[in-house]
């Protein structure tokens, strides 16, 4: 079965930087674009980033220049660095794949940004 498994979430203080990571299994990789969401307490989940499987990228205007989104094939893993983060960051991160035929979710990570 299909599995997404998030990591490197935490508490950061304003300014600061974290790496997102999304580990993937039970699909072939490098076929799907792979993308990255947030929800924010009392808000719906929100694009942060996409990286297609040709690693053509596509940002939120929120994260445009901040944000990085990155994978590595040879380890099925995708990559979301996170630099000058705000408050307003503050949410939990989610990987996504999603295909014409399907649609799966890591359980999320949560990112906290706060002095």
């Amino acid at each position: 079965q299909v599995q997404l498994v998030e990591s490197g979430g935490g508490l950061v203080q304003p300014g600061g930087s974290l790496r997102l990571s999304c580990a993937a299994s039970g699909i072939i990789f490098n076929r799907y674009a792979m993308g990255w969401y947030r929800q924010a307490p009392g808000k719906q989940r929100e694009l942060v980033a996409v990286i297609s499987s040709v690693d053509t990228t596509t940002y939120a205007d929120s994260a445009k220049g901040r944000f990085a989104i990155s994978r590595n094939n040879a380890k099925n893993t995708v990559y979301l660095q996170m630099n000058g983060l705000k408050p307003e960051d503050t949410a939990v991160y989610y990987c996504n794949v999603r295909s014409s035929r399907f649609e799966y979710w890591g359980q999320g990570t949560q990112v906290t940004v706060s002095s």
